[in-house]
């Protein structure tokens, strides 16, 4: 039985979980859980799966509306757990809404407000994949220095929660329009791409809690413990350390953006040869020349030979 004043505990089975919330079925997916375990308790389905139990029953427990024990949160599985979630949102969740709609609607070339909904979920679609793009490869990178004892001091989470938002609100703006405003007959079809939309909505919701008050507090931690630490240790004995320091705080994903700069190549080119978003390339070249307080690319191609990025005969003369 689920003790409601304490929510859910490893010794409760996942069978109770599920049955208490069956919506709890998409958190265990996202952990990469395999289904089929039976009636046995949650701590040993996670052990089984290699995933931590304190940070899975924090999810769930957040999920349903229970006490949440945040300081029980480990951040490598919680990144894996969020990046399944992006991943759902993106291949699973908006193309099947998407597919949906376009079978619900009248939508030919010759219906001009079909084409506007399905532009407007298009359109909303693309700012979820900036969104989730840009966590993917600037706060999850950002966190994975911090996991690797690397902080950098020209960025903290609290930038990124300045801006973070559940990115539901136009997904409830065009529902809205179907409900109150679309005029169609025949709407089973409709009806059933409006569930997911709704079904989405909560969804995005849920994930937007996740991050703000298991993630985030949880990077905070570790941030404020590395920096404390940092500024207990003793001086470097000599001047030179700090050009090495300022190489190695690099990470390697911003010493592939500093090669491709002294390979005279522009941030569209970087970002196809990357597969990552030109806004995420314009990103990582500010951190750069935060951290190393350079700000030129002549600059940052002379700091690139120095540390050996790149051979002399590589770079391309202006």
């Amino acid at each position: 039985m689920i003790d409601k004043s304490q929510g859910y505990m490893p010794t409760n089975t996942m069978r109770e979980l599920i049955r208490d919330n069956a919506l709890l079925l998409q958190a265990i997916s996202r952990f990469d859980i395999a289904f089929g375990f039976g009636d046995q308790p949650v701590g040993r389905v996670c052990d089984e799966n290699g995933v931590d139990t304190g940070t899975f029953l924090s999810v769930c427990n957040l999920l349903s509306g229970y006490r949440v024990d945040a300081e029980n949160v480990q951040l490598a599985p919680l990144m894996s757990y969020l990046q399944r979630a992006h991943t759902s949102f993106l291949d699973v969740t908006l193309p099947r809404i998407r597919h949906l709609l376009i079978e619900a609607i009248n939508y030919s070339s010759t219906n001009e407000v079909s084409l506007l909904l399905i532009r407007f979920f298009d359109n909303y679609v693309e700012e979820v994949k900036h969104h989730m793009a840009h966590e993917n490869d600037v706060i999850f990178s950002y966190v994975d220095g911090l996991l690797a004892g690397h902080v950098d001091e020209a960025f903290s989470i609290g930038r990124f929660t300045a801006n973070h938002g559940p990115m539901a609100e136009k997904l409830n703006e065009l529902k809205n329009i179907f409900i109150y405003h679309y005029k169609q007959r025949e709407n089973a079809r409709l009806s059933t791409a409006l569930f997911d939309i709704i079904t989405c909505e909560r969804d995005l919701m849920a994930h937007f809690d996740v991050e703000n008050r298991l993630f985030v507090p949880a990077v905070e931690r570790l941030e404020n413990s590395l920096r404390q630490s940092q500024n207990s240790l003793p001086l470097p004995d000599s001047e030179s350390s700090g050009s090495d320091d300022a190489f190695n705080s690099l990470s390697e994903r911003e010493k592939d953006i500093v090669r491709g700069i002294a390979h005279g190549k522009a941030n569209k080119e970087i970002a196809d040869e990357l597969c990552i978003s030109v806004h995420t390339v314009a990103t990582h070249r500010r951190n750069i020349s935060a951290k190393l307080g350079i700000h030129s690319s002549a600059g940052l191609v002379i700091f690139a030979i120095i540390h050996h990025l790149v051979e002399l005969d590589e770079v391309k003369p202006e």
